[in-house]
């Protein structure tokens, strides 16, 4: 089983069982998105010791956190789970890494993520425009399409920009990726 060097920031000890049923790994449970002060601080110092990587579920709670995370350690890394990956197997449950089998898990975290500090605009926003990611009927899911082969997460029209940038995503993998969209 691959181990992981990095602590896991996750939400809740369910998706610590499904973590350690993937890979073996540390977590840190941050118990919902109102994160305590001590979890930030534990957070923190296990981002100066071994590294830390933010794997929270791909819904809007799993985005509060990750920013709250984020702003308190920059350097973190970001892992995502595609929301049809994290879809429960009973109606009615709410997206989330606990429902992820092995395989998706492990593909998550092999595309690990760092955000850059002031990247330079590689993809501008008339591309974004022209490629159907921004206004316009479908566009919605073409970025969550988009947001899936390029495993950077969903975002809304006005944060995709901000998040390819942050990524650093290539122009010619933005292509590849755009290639693979379905007509409109």
């Amino acid at each position: 089983m691959k181990k992981i060097k990095e602590v896991l920031v996750v939400e809740g000890k369910d998706d610590t069982k499904a973590i350690n049923r993937a890979v073996n790994a540390d977590t840190i449970e941050t118990r919902g998105s109102a994160i305590d002060d001590d979890t930030l601080a534990l957070i923190e110092k296990l981002a100066d010791q071994r590294g830390v990587i933010i794997f929270t579920d791909p819904d809007f709670s799993g985005e509060k956190i990750r920013k709250i995370v984020a702003e308190a350690v920059p350097n973190a890394k970001h892992a995502f789970l595609p929301k049809k990956e994290g879809r429960p197997d009973k109606a009615g449950g709410s997206l989330g890494v606990e429902h992820a089998t092995p395989d998706a898990i492990r593909a998550a975290l092999d595309h690990v993520y760092t955000e850059t500090d002031a990247a330079p605009e590689l993809i501008s926003h008339a591309e974004l425009v022209a490629a159907g990611l921004i206004g316009g009927a479908g566009a919605k899911r073409r970025r969550e399409q988009l947001g899936e082969l390029l495993q950077i997460g969903y975002v809304n029209g006005k944060q995709l920009e901000k998040r390819l940038r942050m990524f650093g995503i290539q122009p010619a993998d933005f292509q590849a990726a755009v290639a693979q969209l379905p007509a409109e």
